[in-house]
């Protein structure tokens, strides 16, 4: 590999480790909801958040099976491994009811955001 192309990648990297340091700063300001996977069960199904700002939501995956966050509706997915932890932020949101789901077990009861 060139010096030229090491210099590159070295730039790709460390702008991508301040990117991902900045955006974890912003989201641990944010307003922070908790949400258990367990095998498909989504531990509460109901959050209610407010309106008209960004949130964070804290996902755990308690089960013994990989599980899937996904909302169509607010375009967020995540993959976690058993016993693994993660968040989304989610963009202000206006009043309603957001749906969103365990992808990796379909015959399960999905779960709803609701934006008051």
């Amino acid at each position: 590999m060139s010096l030229s192309k090491v210099r590159n990648v070295r730039a790709m990297l460390t702008a991508a480790v301040l990117l991902a340091a900045s955006t974890m700063a912003v989201a641990a300001d944010l307003p922070t909801f908790k949400l258990e996977m367990q095998d498909g069960k989504l531990i509460p199904p109901r959050i209610e958040v407010p309106t008209g700002q960004r949130i964070k939501i804290e996902i755990h995956n308690i089960g013994k099976s990989a599980a899937e966050f996904e909302s169509i509706e607010l375009r967020k997915e995540k993959v976690l491994a058993p016993g693994a932890q993660s968040f989304v932020v989610i963009a202000p949101l206006r009043p309603g009811e957001y749906k969103f789901f365990d992808d990796f077990h379909l015959n399960m009861p999905q779960g709803v955001i609701v934006a008051k």
